[in-house]
């Protein structure tokens, strides 16, 4: 046999091979997706007809065993839980990587819910199930199937992840291709088992001396493995080394990545953007005019009723500084608020010294300058309560980043990566970083700590994460910590 007939030959099994390993990875695919989605839908469902039963038993308790609250329940609880799915599965709610982490499904949830519910509600009322339909169970329905939704969900999550991070599953197969320090800095700062990710493969490049061949066995490494990613590892200085990475593996069907640079980590959201016939990497996105709206109104709602109901803590903890200690009962400091545009921020005054200029000292553990009254206030928060007064004004919002005295601004935003970034939304009474225990003395650790939660809040705002800040501001052990 000739050297070219060996080598077609060879070339035709390394061709079958490949052809069976990549049915076998497509059938792997098929059924991790396939497999799953219809996992997850039974739990969606199972959740769904759990919270119909128990809607159920909580209104029969309530009207005392009464019999007929509804003889169509089961017909609304099976349309609301078809809406569910349907909507589910057209929006692909039940893909694996979704299920990889929970940030986002409170959110997602809400949304589908929200849209299922009143659908289900149509419904009901084209085939005249309505009439019989119980109206507290409805409620009881509407709030239990979402809040059961987001355990079973929860649930999922933890089981996927857990599976993942122990290698069980693989969704995505990558490459990473570049130079030997940048592929091991990559494996350094991300664990891809725990986001379903597996590498099969890293393809070491030399240098620009040997880019040709080395690309060559890369691209030929990709054939045998079938990564569905290529991370293309290379110093975005080096333009056309990239060039070249780019064009060699044009030939191969998986989505090519540049990166990761460290500029990039530091943008959660960083993606491409496309304004008119311009492409750039957009690396913040600013909250939508229909989002400031909505928390403006929940904010001047929200302070207005707290206002209300607290105005009696309000008086009875003026009078008590005043006997306390000579001085305002409201003190007032000057702060950055949004665009970084300076405002009068609110306080029940909590220490004897009134400082407002260049040299604003911390209140440290066993503070001197504190007053009795006013290490009780701090330690339980309550003299941030005048600051309700700052969210109706419109200088603050309920929930954001932490305002810091003038004097501490200017002296951390020179020396902290992204510190502005805290004054691209209003500050808030509370925030993240609070109910997350980073309260007290700034040190450079804790201030770290503070900008990443910050960071972290306006890239993932929601109404939902402003609801369990309130929550934790008031329920969670960590809201109080390190208060002094």
């Amino acid at each position: 046999m000739s050297a070219s007939q060996a080598s077609a030959t060879g070339g035709g099994r390394g061709l079958g091979a490949t052809t069976k390993r990549a049915a076998a990875l497509w059938k792997n695919k098929v059924w991790l997706n396939g497999g799953f989605a219809i996992a997850a839908a039974c739990a969606d469902l199972c959740a769904l007809a759990f919270a119909g039963l128990a809607a159920n038993i909580l209104t029969q308790a309530y009207k005392r065993g009464e019999a007929n609250i509804g003889e169509s329940i089961d017909e609304f609880s099976a349309l609301a839980a078809a809406a569910f799915l349907v909507i589910s599965f057209a929006r692909q709610e039940y893909s694996y990587e979704r299920y990889l982490s929970f940030k986002t499904h409170v959110e997602r949830c809400g949304l589908t819910w929200s849209l299922a519910f009143p659908a289900a509600v149509m419904m009901a009322f084209m085939i005249k199930a309505t009439p019989d339909l119980s109206r507290l169970w409805v409620c009881l329905f509407l709030i239990l199937g979402f809040a059961v939704l987001l355990l079973a969900r929860y649930g999922l999550v933890r089981a996927a992840r857990t599976t993942a991070a122990k290698g069980g599953l693989a969704a995505r197969r990558v490459l990473l291709l570049g130079y030997e320090d940048q592929i091991e800095e990559f494996y350094r700062n991300y664990d891809l088992n725990a986001f379903g990710m597996r590498v099969v493969t890293a393809s070491v490049l030399r240098g620009p001396d040997h880019l040709d061949e080395d690309l060559a066995l890369a691209a030929a490494a990709a054939r045998i493995f079938l990564p569905e990613d290529v991370f293309i590892l290379l110093p975005w200085t080096e333009k056309d080394s990239i060039d070249r990475c780019i064009n060699a593996f044009l030939r191969i069907p998986a989505a090519r990545h540049l990166g990761t640079n460290s500029f990039l980590n530091r943008f959660a959201k960083a993606r491409v953007a496309n304004v008119g016939p311009i492409s750039s990497l957009n690396l913040t996105l600013p909250w939508s005019p229909l989002q400031v709206l909505g928390k403006r109104l929940f904010d001047i709602f929200g302070a207005l009723a707290a206002l209300i109901l607290l105005s009696p803590v309000f008086a009875a903890l003026a009078l008590a500084i005043k006997l306390d200690s000579k001085g305002p009962a409201i003190f007032r400091q000057r702060r950055y608020g949004f665009n970084q545009e300076p405002f009068r921020i609110f306080k029940f005054r909590s220490m004897r010294a009134l400082e407002d200029d260049r040299h604003v000292r911390q209140a440290t553990a066993q503070d001197s300058r504190v007053t009795r009254i006013g290490r009780f206030m701090r330690k339980t928060n309550l003299d941030e309560l005048p600051q309700l007064i700052n969210v109706l004004i419109g200088d603050m919002s309920l929930v954001g980043p932490r305002p810091h005295a003038l004097a501490h601004d200017q002296l951390y935003e020179p020396s902290v990566t992204l510190y502005a970034r805290r004054h691209n939304v209003k500050p808030g009474i509370t925030g993240w970083a609070q109910v997350n225990g980073l309260r007290g003395e700034i040190t450079p650790e804790t201030l770290k700590a503070r900008i990443e939660h910050d960071l972290y809040y306006i890239d993932n705002w929601s109404p939902w994460l402003d609801l369990q800040i309130l929550w934790d501001t008031l329920m969670s052990k960590k809201a109080f910590r390190n208060a002094y």
